[in-house]
């Protein structure tokens, strides 16, 4: 046999406990033809020395909005320490636009702003008349100015209350600009879809950047209509992306509840589309059910007050019996099901219906997800492993979000916040994760806090739930290609699966704990084929 490509004097970390380690990796169609001596006396179409260039199993990211981030990156980066200099920046971007045309920023955080969310008075000044979107870093809320409200069609401000979300108000009853949950999607109504081209594009500036990371796989939220999509178009979009070679990744995508219905013999997408539809480059994957909302933003559901706010446990974004039987009417039809639920109560009533489904419609290896898993109680981590259900909470968060979500929970309630050592010490495989662009979605960055579990303002996050490079690694390879069914053809370097690696300027499992984030990525390979060099 002759191989396509033989990458010769490298040093491989395979995660693969028969060969943990390999020095050459032959590929042949896109996986991996043999390692060492099982490539003797082979020849090969290309051979690419590696210089000794340290390379671990590719990056793989269980929640990552790569199209979400794709868009943000084409709008106003609003990762600032003030109000003053977010309105700033609004001010600089209108200046340069119509008078007419809207002003679309991403990324702020009140808990850097001083606890204060911008205002809709202070954007029209600051826009000049103009209209303003500005999304919150966790996509769970926005603010809007006047003009912006008239565009979806409340010139007189009277805008109604939503179920599932809130409009914030002034002390004159007037909205404030602050849109949350469910409430955004009067904005939405007016922005979205992106037009195709657009949000072809932004998957392809994403998808460079992503590759630039070391990414080579990841699961995406929320496709299609909903809060975390686009519109009906999306997968058609990311089918153009790939055929046009612009995404590089291999993608699963989770539809939008809001995407499922019936069809006559089950639940699901037009044609009985359902999980596992699609290849090794793009496929469907679970679907992705919205339950609370944000922890930073302390609208998830919580079974206790928030610090400082007594009164205030969040809610949920839709009635818990609806969001109770649209999950055993998933579960029914075959799905693998994704809820988010960042709160404990949301926690709670998401296992409560995967039992239920379990019991009334028994399914093996169902592998039901919930997503961030952010607030649980010693007891809930026990209900997972004993469900079989994956948690898939996100270590990025613990330096860019994690004095917000201490400030949110209080000292005592932290403890139970975002863990990762209790559930693999309960037996469970954890997948790594960044909910990219709520923050940024390097794997490294994420593997980094995960075992440092450090603030911003350098606080201990909790360090009980610190992981050891070891263990990082392994979930953002072996735990997300298992979470979505695929460790049979991801996760270690092994004859037989895809050729998927990431190149390392050094030895990932022997740095410096402290320093893992400088760590950098030299390359990126997909099927056997370089898709980024650093050079």
């Amino acid at each position: 046999m002759r191989l396509d490509v033989l990458y010769v004097n490298g040093r491989f970390t395979t995660l693969d406990p028969d060969r943990p380690v390999a020095t050459r990796l032959g590929v042949f169609g896109g996986r991996i033809a043999g390692l060492d001596d099982d490539l003797d006396g082979l020849t090969a179409d290309t051979v690419v020395d590696l210089r000794g260039a340290f390379a671990v199993p590719g990056f793989n990211d269980a929640h990552h909005h790569l199209s979400m981030r794709g868009q943000r990156l084409r709008e106003l980066d609003l990762r600032v320490s003030s109000l003053d200099e977010l309105y700033a920046r609004v001010a600089e971007r209108a200046a340069g636009l119509p008078a007419d045309a809207w002003v679309r920023g991403s990324g702020y955080d009140q808990n850097k702003l001083g606890g204060l969310h911008p205002t809709r008075e202070a954007l029209d000044r600051a826009a000049g008349g103009r209209p303003v979107w500005l999304q919150h870093n966790s996509g769970h809320m926005g603010v809007a100015s006047t003009a912006a409200f008239a565009r979806m069609g409340f010139p007189s401000l009277d805008l109604p209350e939503v179920p599932g979300g809130s409009i914030g108000r002034d002390a004159a009853g007037l909205p404030d600009g602050l849109l949350t949950e469910q409430a955004q999607d009067l904005a939405h109504r007016v922005l979205r879809p992106v037009a195709h081209e657009e949000f072809v594009e932004g998957i392809g500036l994403a998808s460079r950047v992503a590759a630039a990371e070391g990414l080579t796989s990841f699961t995406e939220p929320g496709v299609g209509v909903g809060l975390a999509g686009n519109g009906p178009l999306d997968v058609a979009a990311f089918q153009d992306a790939l055929r046009r070679g612009l995404l590089l990744q291999r993608a699963t995508l989770m539809p939008g509840s809001p995407n499922l219905h019936d069809n006559g013999d089950g639940f699901g997408l037009d044609l009985g589309i359902a999980t596992g539809f699609g290849d090794e480059r793009l496929r469907i994957g679970p679907v992705k059910v919205f339950s609370d909302g944000s922890l930073i933003g302390r609208t998830a559901a919580m079974c206790c007050d928030y610090a400082g706010e007594p009164g205030n446990r969040g809610f949920f974004q839709d009635e818990e019996r609806a969001l109770r039987e649209f999950i055993l009417r998933a579960h029914r039809s075959g799905w693998q099901v994704a809820t988010h639920a960042i709160g404990d109560r949301a926690v709670d009533l998401v296992l409560d219906a995967y039992a239920e489904a379990q019991e009334r419609w028994p399914r093996r290896d169902t592998r039901h997800r919930v997503e961030h898993a952010a607030v649980t109680g010693e007891a809930q981590v026990a209900r997972f492993a004993a469900l079989g259900v994956i948690p898939v909470p996100q270590g990025r968060f613990v330096s860019e979000l994690g004095d917000g979500m201490l400030a949110a929970l209080g000292p005592e309630r932290a403890r139970g916040c975002y863990r990762q050592r209790s559930f693999l010490a309960a037996g469970i495989e954890l997948p790594g994760s960044s909910d990219c662009p709520v923050v940024e979605g390097a794997p490294l960055l994420g593997i980094h806090d995960l075992v440092n579990q450090r603030t911003a303002s350098g606080r201990p996050f909790n360090p009980d739930e610190a992981l050891t490079v070891a263990q990082a690694l392994r979930a953002y390879t072996i735990g997300s290609a298992h979470a979505v069914f695929e460790e049979k053809i991801k996760g270690t370097l092994s004859p037989g699966k895809l050729a998927d690696f990431t190149l390392l300027s050094e030895d990932l499992l022997a740095v410096r704990p402290e320093a893992i984030k400088d760590v950098a990525v030299t390359g990126t390979v997909i099927g056997g084929v370089r898709v980024h060099d650093a050079g």
